[in-house]
């Protein structure tokens, strides 16, 4: 484990560094410890949702970054319903409904600050998505995949999976720019991999061979965890009760 977690960080401080040198990185900068937001942003989501997966998609989960701000836009134009994770999933999931927002406002109501404005809480019990739209600091060919080092995604993922608000061949998605594709990437079985990478040039179809998780990995998560996610708390004290009952 410390081994990968060592590469893990390599890896990211690499591809921030390569970034914020070759200019690739845009605002917010400087992007050390996020998820980076990237020239050819546009360019990936317009390519994301010419996806054939993407047409036959009706509620997308799609984390709440300025790199993947485009896709939350466009696939509201295109009538999906989007599930966006509050940031560091403190508040909960929220829905935006495009029936619910004028279309002038779309651009504006799927950024982080408007999303609350526009959009309404849900609970996971209450969703299925019907697929995971992802931001990375890094992805591999075979579907691995580097976050900035929080486990967010991992958790959302295994909040979905705990209340079969996701089902296991669901696809995960991720895009990234070019520079963001590395050779390999060490995955653990906690780590989410990705099913399809899209960049601003090209599309990705990982066949990953790493399994999903089917829900989170208790052993894994700290108290300030539990106190800082509030659904991670439900879930771990409907945990308890069901192994003492």
């Amino acid at each position: 484990m410390g081994n990968a977690d060592d590469i893990k960080r390599r890896i990211r401080e690499y591809i921030w560094r390569v970034m914020e040198e070759k200019n690739i990185a845009r605002f917010p900068r400087p992007i050390y410890g996020r998820i980076p937001n990237f020239i050819g942003a546009e360019e990936a989501a317009r390519r994301l949702i010419k996806l054939p997966e993407f047409r036959k998609m009706e509620v997308i989960f799609v984390n709440p970054d300025s790199p993947q701000h485009p896709i939350r836009a466009l696939a509201l134009l295109e009538g999906k319903k989007i599930i966006m994770a509050s940031p560091r999933i403190k508040r909960g999931f929220l829905l935006l409904d495009p029936d619910k927002i004028p279309k002038k406002d779309i651009w504006k109501a799927t950024t982080i600050k408007r999303a609350f404005r526009y959009g309404r809480m849900v609970h996971p019990s209450e969703i299925v998505v019907d697929a995971k739209i992802t931001g990375s600091v890094a992805v591999d060919p075979l579907g691995g995949r580097v976050g900035k080092g929080h486990g967010y995604s991992d958790i959302e993922y295994g909040i979905l999976r705990e209340y079969n608000a996701i089902s296991e061949s669901a696809p995960i998605i991720t895009t990234v720019h070019d520079i963001q594709v590395v050779e390999r990437i060490p995955m653990t079985e906690h780590d989410m991999p990705v099913d399809i990478i899209v960049t601003p040039t090209r599309v990705i179809r990982t066949n990953t061979p790493y399994k999903k998780p089917s829900g989170i990995f208790w052993e894994l998560v700290s108290k300030e965890d539990l106190e800082a996610i509030p659904l991670l708390k439900e879930l771990y004290e409907k945990r308890r009760k069901t192994r003492k009952s």
